[in-house]
């Protein structure tokens, strides 16, 4: 390699490093504004066409915001129910698989112990004295760390979800004017105009929102049913886990088969029973991941697994949940930009399927 190619590839490691490093630093301001222009993205169909019956975009901006919120209150309206009582035998569901775990783990233990007092025997060493166990602290009346870990955490979230609410809406208010001025200080695309490839982009993006959105709701249904038929707690809300937690690709799949395990272990007494629930679930996920979503996506997001994974732990390491959440569209829309900037495009060739 000539000392000027190696010279690029230092530099080209060192700006990605410290591109890594701002957007880790800065994820507070850096989250809010990539959710919005991803939602932009979804809604800016919905602001155009109210724009057709001749309806301004500040009037549209509002009043997709508006029907957005209250999309949420009735959601969360719905859900408050299950998730109060799903919160509320929480803590009995651990303590009780907690309980099941240890009787399950009670003839590996005997059979240790037997093997150690064998040893014993053979070297002629004694049984150490056991020592007395000093006596239990009574209980303490202040109030346990994590209940401020969970306020500052929930007053996080409100603060990120206002801000996002609000760039939201200068997105809409604002029409295509951050478009515009993006394709100003765009390379010129070797296909088409800027304006197009932004356009391609958001295309590529909605799609992939709107399928996955349609794809987690039948998978959730499937899943309540399921849970339903095998005799699980709640299995309307594990249905909607299911839709949230299907958004995070590889992560939330974990997530589910986790959940899954322990309350088995809080609600049923046979191995078998126990593993019916996250291997029904995994059989659900695994048809969906390899006939579903390949016939589903079409060639609008044609990604390698392996780029797929690495933005996840990538985007999960810099962001937490938003970074798992964001990292396929950003992906997809990448690879748009790097097909329309250049025709051999390394990256791009390096994301396709």
């Amino acid at each position: 390699m000539s000392p000027q190619g190696s010279r690029s590839t230092s530099l080209i490691i060192v700006a990605i490093v410290a591109a890594g490093a701002a957007l880790y630093v800065a994820q507070e301001i850096f989250v809010p504004i990539t959710l919005a222009l991803l939602l932009t993205a979804l809604l800016r169909p919905v602001t155009r066409a109210l724009a057709g019956i001749g309806l301004p975009a500040p009037a549209s901006a509002t009043l997709i915001v508006l029907s957005f919120l209250a999309l949420l209150g009735a959601t969360g309206f719905f859900l408050a129910q299950p998730v109060r009582s799903w919160v509320r035998e929480a803590p009995q569901t651990l303590a009780a698989a907690r309980t099941k775990l240890e009787k399950l783990r009670r003839p590996i233990r005997q059979v240790s112990q037997a093997v150690e007092k064998a040893q014993q025997q053979v070297t002629g060493e004694g049984q150490k004295p056991a020592q007395a166990q000093a006596p239990a602290a009574p209980p303490s009346a202040t109030v346990p760390p994590f209940v401020g870990r969970v306020f500052t955490t929930t007053a996080g979230l409100l603060g990120t979800f206002v801000q996002i609410l609000l760039i939201l809406f200068l997105l809409l208010a604002t029409g295509d004017l951050l478009a515009r001025k993006l394709a100003a200080v765009m390379p010129k695309p070797t296909k088409g105009t800027a304006e197009q490839t932004i356009e391609e982009a958001e295309a590529v993006v909605r799609r992939y929102l709107v399928v996955t959105a349609l794809i987690n709701l039948g998978q959730g249904v499937l899943v309540a049913l399921t849970m339903w038929l095998i005799g699980m707690p709640n299995p309307p809300l594990w249905g909607v886990l299911t839709f949230v937690f299907e958004f995070l690709p590889y992560v939330g799949a974990l997530f589910m088969v986790a959940a899954l395990t322990i309350t088995g272990l809080a609600t049923f007494d046979g191995l078998g029973q126990v593993l019916l629930a996250p291997a029904a679930y995994l059989t659900i996920s695994t048809v969906q991941n390899n006939a579903v979503s390949p016939f589903a996506y079409g060639s609008g997001l044609r990604l390698n697994p392996l780029a797929i994974l690495l933005g996840v732990l990538i985007g999960w390491f810099l962001w937490g949940v938003a970074g798992a959440f964001v990292a396929v569209p950003l992906l997809a829309a990448v690879k748009i930009f790097a097909e329309r900037t250049n025709r051999d495009s390394r990256l791009a060739a390096v994301l396709e399927d």
